[in-house]
This record gives C-alpha cells, sequence and structure tokens, in this order.
C-alpha cells in the first residue's frame, strides 16, 4: 500500500511541476523589436543603394525566371517528342532522360522559390 502511494504521489507532483512549467513558459511576453517612434531616426541607407538582402532576392528572382523559362522550353521538347512517337510500342530513352532534368528542374524551381 505504501508504495502505490508513494508512486501516485510522485506521478501527482510531476504533474504539476510539468504544469506549472508550461504556464510560465506560455506567461513570459516575446521580445518583439519596437518600431523607432516618429522623434527617432533609423540609420538609412541612399535610396539608391539596394540592401545585400534585396539585391539577394532580386538575383534569386532572376534565377528563377530563367529556370521557369527553360523548365518550359523542355517541357515543349518533351510534348513535341511524345507527339511524333508511338510510346505504346516504343519507349524512348531520350523522353525518360528528358522527364528526369524536366523533375529535377521543377524540384530545384521549388526548393529556390521557398527561400
Amino acid at each position: 500500500m505504501r508504495t502505490r502511494r508513494t508512486f501516485l504521489g510522485a506521478m501527482l507532483f510531476a504533474g504539476a511541476a510539468t504544469g506549472l512549467a508550461k504556464s510560465a513558459a506560455l506567461s513570459q511576453a516575446p521580445n518583439f523589436p519596437q518600431k523607432p517612434q516618429s522623434g527617432q531616426e533609423t540609420e538609412a541607407e541612399p535610396p539608391g543603394v539596394p540592401s545585400p538582402e534585396k539585391r539577394m532576392l532580386e538575383e534569386y528572382d532572376k534565377d528563377i525566371h530563367k529556370k521557369v523559362e527553360k523548365l518550359y522550353q523542355l517541357a515543349s521538347e518533351l510534348k513535341a517528342e511524345v507527339d511524333k512517337t508511338d510510346s505504346t510500342k516504343v519507349l524512348s530513352l531520350n523522353l525518360l532522360r528528358k522527364a528526369e532534368e524536366i523533375e529535377k528542374l521543377a524540384r530545384d524551381i521549388k526548393i529556390r522559390s521557398r527561400g
């Protein structure tokens, strides 16, 4: 009988400690950076000089556009090749290679789009 009480007491104590720790963590407010008020000035870059982050995003955007154009071209070539071959009788290795290349390119575009 004594061990059952000890076990239940330990479980009650562990549950209470877990509940208190969780509530303490939730009650703390996250520290968000405050926006400067109208009287405070922040260091602003000259309007003609883009930030490094913006330049990087512009490069990613250009790269994604190039890859989408290449994807469109490969898909058009694949469609033309499928139209001219009878796939019920012949399995073209060219078709498989183009499809794999399209898949890799599409996956790369997806990853870059996520950032």
